[in-house]
C-alpha cells in the first residue's frame, strides 16, 4: 500500500505529508479516524511505512509529516533555528488542515515524536481522541545551573556548521555503513530500505543526509522534566506508552514523568528496542490498532 504525498501549507511553511487511505470495507460506521504518525529525532516520515498500512488496513486514515528540516521537510532559512514549540504549532495548524473539527485524532509519537505529541494534546485536549507514545517521554532533565555553557555551546557549533557545510558520503554504501553504526540492532535489509527516506543525491553523485546540518547542533534550550508533566497533566484522552524494552531509551525518572497522565495504559515489546517501527513493526501496528479499538475508532 503506497501512500499519497501532500503538499500542505502550515505555521507559513510548505509541509510535506503522506497519507495511507483506509479501504471501504475497513471504515467503522462513523467514518474514518485519523491517527498522525509523528517521527522521531534524525528519522524521517517515510520510514513510517512498515507501520502505517497495518493501520490503513484495520480502518484508521493515517497522516505522517515530514517535521521541519527532516526528511522531506521544509527547511529553515539561514540565521532561523529549530526550537520545540515550532514543531507543536507546525503539528497545530496541519490538523486544522487536514483533520475535520471533531473528528476522531490518534496522536501517536515516537521518541522525539512522542514529546511533540505529548506537548500538542496537553495543549490541545479537546482535539485529541487518543495518545500513543513510543519511548517518548523525553531526555534527560535539564539544569538551569547549565545555561550559559549551553548556549556558548550552541553558538559554536552553529558556527563550526556554517563554515564545515553538510557533510556528504561518497557512496551509498558509504551512508549505509554509518547509519548501520548509529543503528547496529537493526537488519541490515531494513536500514537500505531507510536510507532513501534519510538521504539524497547531491548533484555530484555523493549523498548527504536529508536533515538539516543544525539538527546536529545541541539546542540553546534544556528539556524540563517538570515542563513535560506539566503538560502530560492537561492530556485528558487515555495514553498508551509502548516501550522497546530493556534495549530501549528510558530516562531514569520514566515512571514519575508517565504517572503524569491520567489515564496511562503500557504496552512492551520485548527486545524491540528503541527503533521499535524499525524493528518490531508488526507488534507497534498491533498495539496501536488494539489501542485505538478500545476508542471505538475501528469497524472492530
Amino acid at each position: 500500500m503506497d501512500p499519497a504525498s501532500l503538499t500542505v501549507a502550515a505555521n507559513g511553511l510548505r509541509h510535506h505529508v503522506l497519507e495511507w487511505v483506509p479501504s471501504a470495507r475497513s471504515l467503522p460506521a462513523t467514518g474514518p479516524g485519523t491517527a498522525l504518525l509523528l517521527h522521531g529525532f534524525m528519522d524521517a516520515a517515510a520510514s513510517w511505512d512498515l507501520v502505517a498500512p497495518s493501520l490503513a488496513r484495520a480502518g484508521l486514515r493515517v497522516l505522517a509529516p515530514d517535521l521541519r528540516g527532516f526528511g522531506d521537510g521544509p527547511r529553515l532559512p539561514p540565521g532561523a533555528y529549530y526550537y520545540f514549540p515550532d514543531y507543536v504549532l507546525d503539528v497545530a495548524d496541519l490538523v486544522e488542515a487536514l483533520v475535520p473539527p471533531g473528528a476522531p485524532l490518534l496522536v501517536v509519537g515516537h521518541s522525539m515524536g512522542g514529546n511533540v505529541a505529548t506537548i500538542y494534546a496537553g495543549t490541545f485536549p479537546q482535539r485529541v481522541t487518543g495518545l500513543v507514545v513510543a519511548e517518548g517521554a523525553g531526555p534527560p532533565d535539564g539544569d538551569h545551573a547549565h545555561a550559559p555553557d549551553r548556549v556558548r555551546t550552541w553558538i559554536d557549533e552553529v558556527r563550526s556548521v556554517r563554515t564545515r557545510g553538510e557533510r556528504a558520503f561518497a557512496s551509498r554504501e558509504e551512508a549505509l555503513r554509518r547509519l548501520a553504526g548509529n543503528h547496529p540492532r537493526i537488519d541490515p535489509e531494513v536500514l537500505r530500505t531507510r536510507l532513501d527516506a534519510l538521504a539524497r543525491a547531491l548533484p555530484d553523485g555523493r549523498l548527504a543526509w536529508k536533515a538539516d546540518p543544525l539538527h546536529g547542533t545541541r539546542s540553546p534550550v534544556p528539556f524540563f522534566a517538570e515542563a513535560y508533566k506539566a503538560f502530560a497533566r492537561r492530556v485528558t484522552s487515555p495514553v498508551l506508552f509502548v516501550s522497546g524494552g530493556a534495549l530501549g531509551w528510558h530516562p531514569p525518572d520514566e515512571d514519575e514523568r508517565l504517572a503524569a497522565f491520567a489515564s496511562l495504559e503500557r504496552v512492551e515489546i520485548a527486545d524491540a528496542g528503541h527503533m521499535m517501527h524499525w524493528s518490531r513493526p508488526a507488534q507497534l501496528a498491533e498495539a496501536i490498532v488494539a489501542f485505538a479499538g478500545h476508542m471505538h475508532m475501528l469497524a472492530l
